[in-house]
């Protein structure tokens, strides 16, 4: 299906990238007291709420997450921390949306920027490649989880808007504020999923060849080794031969 093999490719770097646990736990702990900022009331606050979750899939101790919440109760939050998103091109014209928590704006902006140079790419204004992503609310399950039938039935039943499965896994998408009340039906049917987030969904996906697919993969690593940085989504599409010679040359 369209678009798969692009979040596949970003769930597999995620999935190296969450393996430094400790670095993970800082991005998580960010995540929370941003979104505590708004409300600590989790049942009204629904990326608190799928921040508070996704810390308890990596096994963060509750002590950690009550600390956080207790310091923004208080008034005590990280107030220097700001969302930022940074909108670019990469190498064989494909769009990139990079989302970051940062108590600097230069030193971020900087860091970013200069990666984007060094492999290639380019960052644009604010908006200029979001137009062609949706904003989503995004679970992933590996195929051996159900069948597409029984998975595309639960995700409508849950709430979700789309469902899309391959031999890779299923891809279910929905509303943002829905992603929290869809995420705990499935758990509640197929156990926790392998991915739970908000996304930016490319609405039509970019063919990359051996040439540039390389290059970009570097990118979206070193994007993501970046402290301040949270998230990448990009519209690349590169095909399953390709992306097996990358996984096994790294």
């Amino acid at each position: 299906m369209a678009g798969h093999s692009q979040f596949k490719n970003i769930m597999y770097r995620k999935g190296a990238q969450d393996k430094k646990r400790a670095k993970l736990f800082t991005r998580l702990i960010r995540e929370i007291a941003v979104a505590a900022k708004a409300s600590t009331d989790v049942s009204a606050n629904p990326r608190l709420r799928s921040a508070i979750q996704a810390a308890r899939e990596a096994n963060m101790p509750k002590d950690n997450i009550d600390r956080v919440l207790k310091k923004a109760e208080g008034g005590g939050a990280d107030d220097n921390f700001e969302d930022i998103r940074y909108e670019g091109y990469a190498s064989g014209g494909v769009a990139m949306i990079v989302e970051a928590l940062t108590d600097n704006r230069n030193r971020t902006a900087s860091e970013v920027r200069s990666t984007f140079s060094k492999y290639g790419g380019t960052l644009g204004e604010t908006n200029s490649v979001s137009f062609m992503f949706d904003r989503v609310g995004q679970i992933s399950y590996p195929a051996d989880k159900a069948d597409a039938d029984a998975m595309f039935e639960a995700a409508l039943e849950a709430g979700a808007e789309n469902v899309e499965s391959s031999e890779d896994g299923h891809v279910i998408t929905c509303a943002p504020d829905d992603l929290s009340a869809v995420r705990e039906a499935l758990s509640e049917k197929f156990g926790a999923p392998e991915e739970a987030e908000f996304s930016w969904k490319p609405q039509n996906t970019v063919p990359v060849d051996e040439s540039h697919a390389e290059t970009i993969m570097k990118l979206l690593a070193a994007l993501e080794d970046l402290d301040d940085v949270q998230s990448v989504s990009a519209n690349f599409e590169i095909p399953d031969e390709i992306m097996r010679k990358l996984t096994a040359a790294a």
